[in-house]
């Protein structure tokens, strides 16, 4: 298989049998209320800015998407033992680390829109992005200073550091149509998958009476395979969903240089004439190369493989939940395997 790996604020889900899982709706509503809370919190940070840039800071910190990250630290949290206001503190953290870093790569993508509004840098320029969005780094950091115990700021810090390796590294690899596929999900690992990882991580940490380091140590690799599967789910939707699905121009990552999974596939297997083409549409890519792109995307069952990929991770990510006992909170986590799995079967269509 190509790139496979080897409280007072507890949810109120309704109760389902062991071995089912629980869908897209029901793991939203369930987390409903704790994402209320880091919502709030968020929106608190932004007093901590000085009055004169404090609008620029609510207008980063209020592009929210679907929240994932909070909803490991949620899940992960009351799978591990139960949910406590520490949880808000370490999701609200981890997501102001994840919008950080979509300020600074709005920056890198030159990207107007975001979630179809303009970006920070499209409104106020990039100087003013790039030291908003180290703003929101600091301030994360302070507010995971703010434990009594090293072992979150610690955390946050190292999934911080590998984050921002994981944008450099991207970054040198922009136009590399040779890219080996081993770097590629060496990236993947960093710049995705670590704050997944965290997530799940901190919130196994920090369950009421606290988790064992077997526990922790399988929700961290649960999210580490499921953050994997999201971004290359990610990388395909950009060739083979819509721009309603994607939110996005169609194509942008090939814009941007980036070599993804599709891409790689084929141009391992296809003979040497194909992989000219293929190698000449990336390298002199515009949109109007696209149908000359899918032909040979088609032509090697590029999205195919690449469901092949995602499907491994998710079984793994799946797999590592086996020392979990059956509760809600684990069905919810692996219900997110089952939505992601979803939508991967739904591209293309």
């Amino acid at each position: 298989m190509l790139g496979a790996p080897s409280s007072n604020q507890s949810r109120n889900v309704t109760s389902i049998p062991p071995d089912e899982t629980l869908g897209w709706k029901e793991i939203l509503a369930g987390a409903e209320p704790f994402l209320l809370q880091v919502g709030e919190r968020l929106r608190a940070q932004t007093s901590e800015f000085q009055a004169d840039i404090a609008s620029y800071a609510k207008y980063a910190l209020s592009v929210q998407g679907k929240q994932l990250r909070p909803m490991l630290v949620c899940l992960s949290g009351e799978a591990a033992g139960g949910l406590a206001d520490p949880h808000v503190t370490v999701a609200t953290i981890i997501e102001m680390v994840h919008l950080a870093t979509l300020v600074h790569d709005d920056i890198i993508d030159l990207a107007a829109l975001r979630r179809g509004r303009p970006t920070l840098a499209a409104k106020w320029g990039n100087k003013i992005s790039v030291l908003l969005g180290d703003c929101l780094f600091a301030k994360s950091l302070k507010l995971a200073a703010s434990f009594p115990t090293p072992e979150i700021c610690r955390a946050v810090a190292s999934a911080t550091d590998t984050v921002c390796e994981g944008e450099i590294l991207q970054t040198q690899a922009r136009g590399n149509f040779d890219l080996p596929q081993q770097q590629y999900f060496r990236m993947l690992s960093m710049k995705t998958a670590e704050l997944f990882a965290l997530s799940c991580d901190l919130g196994g940490y920090l369950a009421a009476g606290g988790t064992s380091e077997q526990k922790r140590a399988a929700l961290r690799q649960y999210g580490s395979a499921l953050g994997t599967a999201y971004q290359v789910y990610d990388d395909c939707l950009d060739l083979f969903g819509s721009e309603k699905q994607a939110g996005k121009t169609v194509g942008a990552d090939l814009a941007e240089g980036k070599m993804t999974l599709p891409l790689l596939v084929v141009r391992d297997i296809a003979p040497p004439a194909d992989q000219a083409i293929l190698r000449s549409c990336f390298t002199q890519w515009s949109p109007v190369r696209m149908p000359e792109l899918m032909e040979i995307l088609t032509k090697y069952r590029a999205l195919a493989l690449s469901r092949e990929t995602i499907r491994g991770y998710l079984a793994a990510a799946r797999e590592a939940l086996n020392c979990l006992p059956s509760c809600d909170a684990k069905a919810g986590l692996l219900g997110l395997t089952r939505f992601l799995t979803e939508q991967t079967e739904g591209l293309g269509v």
